[in-house]
């Protein structure tokens, strides 16, 4: 039980001194908690001890006053440098047999491609121009390309049910063949599957010869060494292959020659020979 606190009834001044003696207690214990908690330490805002230290009152222990969370610093972001280029010992002394600053003969240019072949197997040869505007066309080599050419059909009035079967490999993506040829009453159904062949450059087009009312004859021509061309969509190249290393000078420097008169040479900027695993001969144009 608590203290009995005795009033005089009646004497209001002896009350009032009661009351005031109270509270000046309360407030005296009041500042003796306060300076206990002050050096016993109390958790601040951070959830760090405090404690009165020469950084002043209220500083977390070890000195230091509390600070905002800091965000984490990023890492400095590592530049990206392209992967040096490795080539194999072969192709860098293939390398030495050519002189970059100098423009070639066709000529010329087949001995040195005779020098630098130190590969197993038939490398094939190709041309690579660069021209100032787009190019398209096709032309028949005189010894072919020494690949086998697979040519497909698609003759719905003819042969409709290889016409048929045809499209569904097509929609299935079952494509086994390097040119298409197809009729021109036949367009109409190739539409829905020109976004298939588009990519591969195998949509029929009249300006290659592949959309013909005489499929039968295009197609020997295709066998018998017939080249289609045309410039890349996103840059003016044109990549073709012109025979195999084993056809010899004699063929590769007629079947590249009946090529470039193909090419309108007001286009042409510039053009090199190569082999598969060669470097590159610049030509003189």
């Amino acid at each position: 039980m608590g203290k009995i606190r005795v009033n005089t009834i009646g004497d209001e001044a002896q009350e009032k001194k009661q009351l005031e003696e109270a509270e000046k207690r309360r407030a005296a214990k009041k500042v003796v908690k306060n300076e206990d908690q002050k050096g016993a330490g109390v958790a601040g805002e951070e959830g760090l001890p405090t404690a009165r230290t020469e950084h002043g009152e209220g500083a977390p222990e070890g000195g230091k006053l509390p600070t905002e969370p800091q965000a984490k610093a990023k890492k400095p972001m590592k530049k990206k440098t392209a992967a040096k280029r490795t080539r194999s010992p072969k192709y860098v002394e293939s390398a030495k047999l050519r002189d970059k600053t100098k423009q070639y003969s066709l000529s010329e240019a087949l001995d040195v491609l005779e020098k630098m072949k130190r590969t197993t197997f038939d490398e094939t040869v190709e041309l690579h121009i660069n021209t100032l505007d787009k190019v398209n066309g096709n032309v028949v080599l005189p010894h072919g390309t020494g690949k086998q050419t697979k040519v497909a059909i698609f003759a719905p009035g003819k042969d409709a049910t290889g016409a048929e079967k045809l499209l569904k490999d097509i929609e299935a993506g079952k494509i086994d063949f390097d040119v298409l040829i197809a009729t021109p009453d036949a367009m109409a159904k190739l539409a829905k599957v020109a976004r298939i062949l588009g990519p591969r450059g195998l949509m029929p087009n009249p300006k290659t010869g592949t959309v013909t009312a005489k499929p039968e004859e295009v197609a020997e021509k295709f066998k018998g060494g017939q080249v289609n061309f045309k410039t890349e969509a996103k840059a003016n190249v044109i990549h073709v292959a012109v025979g195999k290393m084993s056809f010899g000078k004699t063929k590769l420097s007629a079947n590249i020659s009946t090529f470039l008169k193909a090419v309108d040479s007001s286009k042409v900027k510039s053009l090199f020979v190569k082999a598969t695993m060669s470097p590159s001969l610049k030509l003189v144009k």
